[in-house]
């Protein structure tokens, strides 16, 4: 009876050792309350694994556009920085800072005219860069909603003021490169810029200048 169950033992031990040898990415399988669990290969491990990955500022764009009642402006603002967190090729945290010093304005032509506008911009009347020279935004969830569109939530702070915001955003990774556009519309006077706002001043007449303004944002990261 010993020898038997030795020799089958044995016979075990080496067809076992055999499909180890033919199923190298194969992991052991556990035997959990006598149920046989399989565990992740080596593979979808790496899958799984968060990868950082870094804004090139250089290589990112964001740009504003804000409306009053006799026309717009529009100009661009620069990343100063930023990163995102990525598993399984999916957004699942990060955040980026805007560098309000380098506002500028595309579409006043007259240079002392366009000086003047980018500088209000910079006062205390709206951003006071002075005081807040950039604003935050960190992301609080991203959920796919579909490819690769997601439903993004997060706090977004200026003048040191933070609000809860959040926008669609397209977010593509293709290998170490990482590409997000998205459009973030924001209420200026959540942030204590009420310039001109037709919600806090009265009899404005064209003067008015509209609450909300848009920020394109156009990110391009690198994994690190």
């Amino acid at each position: 009876m010993t020898k038997f169950s030795g020799t089958v033992l044995f016979t075990a031990f080496v067809s076992l050792s055999a499909l180890a040898f033919t199923y190298p990415t194969i992991k052991t399988v556990k035997l959990t309350k006598g149920k046989a669990v399989n565990i992740r290969t080596v593979e979808e491990k790496r899958n799984f694994k968060a990868v950082a990955f870094k804004v090139d500022n250089d290589g990112s764009k964001l740009t504003w556009a804000a409306k009053k009642a006799t026309g717009d402006h529009n100009g661009e603002v620069k990343i100063s920085n930023g990163n995102f967190s990525v598993e399984n090729n999916a957004l699942k945290g990060g955040s980026f800072d805007i560098d309000l010093n380098t506002i500028t304005d595309a579409d006043v032509t007259d240079q002392a005219q366009n000086e003047k506008l980018v500088s209000t911009l910079k006062s205390e009347t709206f951003f006071n860069t002075g005081k807040f020279p950039k604003a935050t935004f960190v992301i609080g969830s991203a959920t796919k909603t579909s490819g690769n569109q997601y439903d993004v939530k997060g706090k977004l702070t200026i003048k040191g003021i933070t609000n809860d915001v959040s926008f669609p955003a397209t977010v593509a990774v293709n290998g170490k490169k990482l590409t997000a556009n998205a459009k973030i519309t924001i209420d200026r006077t959540k942030y204590d810029i009420k310039f001109r706002s037709k919600n806090f001043f009265e009899n404005l007449g064209d003067k008015v200048i509209y609450d909300d303004f848009d920020l394109n944002v156009n990110l391009s990261a690198n994994a690190q």
